[in-house]
């Protein structure tokens, strides 16, 4: 179905809101209403379209086989029953019927335990039972992971061929919950073939404004936006913003190119009743989007705007220990080489695991999923089998590039389906069932036709690097030329970004440097937009620092004078061993090194305790501290807080063997998610983080009651317990249980937290302390216990 987005259509608004003006029994399952009062969840939508909203989204947000366990209920059943009264009440008028999908509640791999195809297989479940209810259309919205809205867009398009529109939750930093920004979510929510893109729930009109017109200047897709009724004042459980004032602001939103606008909690018929008195049916202003050339990872975006290098190291072609890594499966060994190149300078890595007698796929999967979790760069999977590839890119939480493709027809065949269907780019060898020409020409022909071949496949040449191959000197020294006319050709009359492996001039000549130095720096001056070599080679990364200078590309000698300034730094003393240290393997997430790094300071006679106290939580609060400061985000806080507990782990076992009277254990804390609530991500976050900092936790889940609480905290005498709530609705039950605490005279702090609080309601209800995230929490918990 073709949903019109040239003049402005008008989406609906909340639904909790609704329920609980309706005075509706909500629960652990809203969905469930769909069944159990089903005229309620109807006269709902048709105020919805009465009031002007030609979309309307069926009351099956958290209708997926996670949240619903314990229910009795199946999401086919819920789903179906959702999409029907959705579909009674769009009768009147007209209105498409969406199934709407949020987050199933879990981290994936590598930083939860939820794996890409379980996340996957819940969201067919979901999207096959809507499609077949007879749904118009599939949201997923509310997201913050983009993985997971990969899984989840992956699973619609491979299953229905509904249109699927994707929407996720920035905060006031333009960031998601785990660091997502808004380019990295257009680059690959387009590339992966997503209807339309927008932005919902978390902040009102006002906040989102500047987010939507970012989004708007990175995708050539339709926009839409569902913001909320302004800010919750949760002593009224209401939001701040009226309808004449949240529609006054959403009118500003017109002139972006927005071609869909509706409301997200806390807005009402009312609102979108002015909304669409205003709005609906405005033409929708074309917007001018530039052509860029660019990568992501979930949190960083590399625009090829000028020379970007590409890490080659993670590659067994002349690497013995490399290649004994892989047939270990050392993936340690992997990681480090993947660190040290992106500290090195590299912005791209390269990433080939291709080795006779290994499981070449399940070997990339694991990589790229690893990988991922403590760099933060785009990845380059490198591999001519079609099978190999697509197991990297389907769980690539980003836009990567693909390495590569040739001038032969059946090839090309074979790789660009799958670049296409995962939004990549792409590297293009000049070479073809006649191997390499020697003419800059004839390279400039297969370059030209497999540039036109991608564009047949409905490839940008934005996204197509033409590779025209570095010869070796020592052999083919008359080529050498041929290559760096190869390259201006390509960049001059194609238009497109060019890629060289640098360092195969030099192969069988001594002093490789020198030579590497000087066709490294033709190569750029002939259009090289991205050398693959060794950041670790300091002369090879000074003479693309000075190419930037000289050709005007570094303003003001800024990155010059940022790597070449000299200067003087102290750092303080450190514990090391033999191997990487063991703060590096906590500041870097290296789980296995951490472990390895932390019996080795135990075997030369270091006190489990001065560990501890020295270096693991020293670690822990600079990576607290890089958090806070935005200089990371919450997948490598997560990293690092599990690096960390491999070292407690072998310390735990150390002080065991010794029968020593020192513990580990700073103290006890109570965590709990309030009644009423079965969001428990962001408590399980903050587990993970106070654990590995060294408290005992009792953690006693979700939807839980406060006389359960109590008890916890009566009978382990903990001095801490931490709450969280993560929807208006449940703030009460918070409320309740502090109140419960106190009429008992216990003597224990209570720290509250959650996506809805503010710091002064929490002060209100009796908290004695506000976690903004999850490093507030292990501060508030230093405090208390030390």
């Amino acid at each position: 179905m073709l949903i019109p987005h040239d003049h402005i259509t008008i989406l609906d608004g909340a639904m909790g809101t609704m329920l609980q003006a309706a005075g509706l029994p909500l629960g652990k399952y809203p969905e469930a209403l769909n069944l159990t009062h089903p005229a309620d969840i109807t006269a709902i939508h048709r105020a919805y379209a009465q009031a002007g909203a030609q979309i309307l989204y069926a009351n099956t947000f958290g209708a997926n086989r996670r949240k619903l366990e314990g229910s009795g209920l199946s999401p086919r059943e819920v789903i179906q029953a959702g999409i029907a009264c959705a579909r009674e009440a769009a009768k009147e008028t007209g209105a498409l019927v969406a199934l709407s999908c949020g987050p199933i509640g879990a981290l994936l791999e590598p930083n939860g335990n939820l794996r890409f195809e379980e996340a996957y297989d819940i969201f067919c479940e979901s999207v096959t039972a809507g499609a077949e209810a007879g749904a118009d259309l599939l949201v997923f919205e509310t997201m913050t992971d983009l993985l997971e809205v990969k899984a989840a867009l992956l699973a619609a398009k491979e299953n229905t061929s509904l249109p699927v529109f994707c929407s996720m939750s920035f905060e006031p930093n333009g960031r998601t919950f785990t660091g997502v920004s808004i380019p990295a979510m257009a680059l690959t929510l387009e590339g992966l073939g997503a209807d339309a893109v927008g932005i919902n729930c978390s902040l009102g009109p006002a906040e989102i404004l500047p987010f939507a017109r970012e989004l708007c200047s990175w995708t050539r897709l339709p926009v839409f936006i569902k913001p909320n009724a302004g800010l919750p004042n949760l002593n009224s459980n209401q939001y701040d913003i009226s309808p004449e004032q949240f529609c006054s602001i959403m009118e500003k939103y017109a002139s972006l190119g927005v071609s869909y606008l509706g409301g997200c909690c806390g807005t009402t018929p009312d609102y979108i009743r002015l909304l669409s008195e205003h709005l609906k049916g405005k033409p929708v202003p074309a917007r001018t989007v530039p052509h860029r050339s660019a990568l992501c990872s979930a949190s960083r975006v590399v625009e090829i705007d000028g020379v970007r290098v590409i890490g080659e190291r993670i590659n067994p072609t002349g690497k013995k220990l490399f290649k004994e890594a892989l047939r270990k499966r050392d993936i340690g060994y992997i990681l480090r080489q993947g660190i040290e190149q992106v500290r090195a300078g590299a912005e791209i890595l390269d990433v080939n695991v291709g080795l006779p007698g290994i499981d070449e796929a399940a070997l990339m999967e694991e990589v790229v999923r690893e990988l991922q979790g403590v760099v933060d760069v785009p990845l380059q999977l490198d591999s001519s089998n079609p099978v190999v590839l697509e197991r990297g890119l389907r769980l690539y939480n980003g836009k990567p590039i693909v390495n590569s493709v040739n001038g032969e027809q059946a090839v090309m065949e074979r790789i660009f389906p799958l670049v296409k269907k995962y939004g990549a780019a792409v590297v293009g060898l000049t070479l073809d069932e006649n191997g390499i020409p020697g003419k800059a020409e004839d390279r400039f022909a297969i370059a030209e036709r497999m540039v036109q071949t991608a564009e047949r496949y409905g490839i940008s040449r934005e996204d197509v690097y033409i590779d025209c191959l570095t010869l070796t000197a020592s052999v083919q020294q008359a080529e050498v030329r041929e290559t760096l006319r190869a390259v201006e050709l390509v960049k001059k009359q194609l238009g497109v970004k060019t890629v060289l492996g640098v360092s195969n001039i030099s192969f069988g000549l001594p002093e490789r440097e020198i030579l590497n130095v000087s066709f490294l720096t033709l190569a750029m001056a002939h259009g090289l937009d991205l050398p693959i070599l060794n950041p670790n080679a300091k002369a090879m990364m000074d003479a693309i620092d000075a190419f930037n200078v000289l050709y005007n590309r570094d303003s003001g000698s800024t990155r010059y004078l940022e790597r070449h300034a000299v200067t003087v730094s102290s750092s303080p003393v450190s514990v090391k061993t033999g191997g990487l240290p063991l703060e590096e393997c906590v500041l870097n997430g290296l789980k296995e090194d951490a472990g390895e790094a932390t019996r080795r300071l135990l075997s030369e006679g270091h006190d489990p305790m001065e560990i501890v106290n020295s270096v693991l939580i020293p670690a822990l609060d600079r990576v607290g501290a890089d958090f806070e400061s935005g200089k990371l985000f919450l997948p490598q806080l997560i990293q690092s807080a599990t690096a960390a507990q491999a070292g407690f782990e072998e310390i735990k076992k150390s002080l065991a063997a010794q029968k020593s009277e020192h513990t580990v254990s700073k103290g006890t804390i109570v965590l709990a998610t309030v009644k009423g609530d079965i969001h428990d991500i962001g408590k399980n976050i903050v587990k993970v983080i106070l654990e590995n900092y060294g408290y005992d936790i009792i953690d006693l889940g979700k939807d839980v009651p406060p006389e359960r609480v109590v008890l916890a905290a009566k009978e382990s005498g903990a001095p801490l317990v931490g709450l969280s709530a993560l929807m208006t609705t449940t703030v009460a039950s918070m409320a309740e249980t502090i109140r419960l605490l106190r009429a008992e005279s216990l003597s224990c702090k209570i720290m509250v937290g959650g996506a809805v609080l503010t710091e002064e309601y929490a002060m209100e209800i009796g908290a004695d302390f506000y976690a903004k995230d999850a490093k507030a929490s292990a501060d508030i918990a230093k405090q208390v216990l030390g």
